[in-house]
């Protein structure tokens, strides 16, 4: 799959994209580049694409705001327009952990900037684990999603906020 990415382009991904990676996605990006599957590279991908994956999960909950009739009581009162209802949920996203991009509409939470955090799978609304953690995800997608055990809803992966609270919202 190519080799890593060096420590200085790493650097310059996250200065560039304003996102720090946690110290597991480091590591993995340092010893290859499993992530340019698909054709996304953080180096090579247009600035376009990437800017997109960023703000796919965004985008996707907007859709299901305006298309599917979504809105959390705890957001509060649904604003009557599409413009105060985007502003809201900007607002909401921007105090949930950003989500870097891994795969397709794979994504790992920056926050907690610590080793260990769920993968999920976010297509609009629709958010699920992927991966217990990065290593987890890794093998599930190189290996498929039968080659391991589900993932538990009784015992879930760490708890990431927001992030978690969609998965559970998906499975009500």
């Amino acid at each position: 799959m190519g080799n890593g990415y060096s420590l200085s382009e790493l650097e310059s991904i996250q200065d560039k994209w304003r996102l720090s990676f946690p110290p597991d996605l480091v590591a993995l990006m340092r010893q290859r580049r499993p992530l340019q599957v698909k054709g996304f590279d953080w180096l090579t991908s247009s600035d376009e694409d990437i800017q997109r994956k960023l703000d796919w999960p965004l985008e996707g909950f907007l859709f299901d705001v305006r298309h599917n009739d979504l809105w959390w009581p705890e957001w509060g009162a649904r604003p009557m327009s599409e413009t105060a209802q985007a502003e809201k949920l900007t607002e909401i996203f921007a105090a949930a952990p950003r989500l870097i991009p891994l795969y397709g509409h794979r994504y790992l939470p920056e926050k907690p900037f610590e080793s260990g955090n769920p993968v999920f799978s976010v297509y609009q609304s629709d958010v699920i684990y992927y991966g217990e953690n990065l290593a987890d995800w890794l093998a599930r997608e190189e290996n498929g999603w039968d080659s391991k055990q589900p993932i538990d809803a009784a015992n879930p992966p760490k708890e990431i906020p927001f992030w978690s609270q969609s998965v559970r919202r998906n499975m009500e």
